[in-house]
């Protein structure tokens, strides 16, 4: 199992019975796979569609339906497809419980920086999309990352260094190696990897985190 099915697996972990839920480009758009037995959700993408399922089976796609990350994805019973503006409109209405964003960062104070990948001083790519939208509107947003960069540093910042998303939106952080609870005094660590240990975790975040007192072993279902 890589990382992105480690991250996605845990992330299905949080969702709630009859929740609205927008899953955003990357790591999020695998959740819909890995739905827990018993759990409906109503899942939405901001390209235009409401009420979808997991990855079709090879030769069953239709190209004209797919997720934010222009995968394709199955239709179900009550699905609508749509145009981007009506799925804003859900979004900006705050019709959505939860949103599950990929990140370039998170920090301490539950701020996000999910866009901007620096190209020169002053210049950053791609753009912001619509995590802008996602994290105002959203009662509840997950962040999926890697824990480290390709260098090794933390991306589990004490104050994000990349241009914020959103400042103080973010509830739950899902990493490759931990997951943390952000709480109106910091970071909770309240899962970890098999086969690691607190400190282990210590050495490779840059945050301050405090250690739940019911801290077990990071779960996949």
């Amino acid at each position: 199992m890589d990382f992105r099915e480690r991250i996605a697996r845990r992330a299905a972990l949080e969702l709630h019975d009859g929740e609205y839920v927008n899953l955003g480009f990357g790591i999020p758009t695998a959740i819909a796979n890995f739905i827990p037995p018993g759990i409906e959700v109503i899942l939405q993408t901001e390209n235009g569609c409401l009420a979808f399922g997991g990855t079709p089976y090879v030769g069953k796609e239709d190209s004209d339906v797919a997720n934010a990350g222009g995968q394709p994805i199955t239709l179900v019973k009550g699905s609508a497809v749509f145009d981007s503006t009506v799925a804003f409109a859900m979004i900006r209405g705050g019709h959505m419980d939860s949103a599950f964003l990929g990140a370039l960062e998170v920090d301490q104070e539950g701020n996000i920086a999910n866009w901007a990948l620096p190209l020169a001083p002053g210049r950053y790519s791609p753009g912001p999309g619509g995590a802008v939208d996602l994290v105002a509107g959203t009662p509840k947003v997950v962040a999926l990352l890697q824990h480290a960069n390709k260098s090794g540093e933390s991306k589990i910042k004490r104050h994000c260094t990349l241009p914020v998303t959103g400042t103080g939106v973010v509830k739950v952080i899902i990493t490759d190696q931990a997951v943390f609870y952000v709480e109106k005094d910091g970071l909770v660590l309240k899962e970890i990897i098999a086969g690691e240990t607190v400190e282990d975790i210590e050495k490779i975040t840059e945050a301050s985190f405090t250690v739940a007192e019911d801290i077990c072993e990071y779960r996949l279902s």
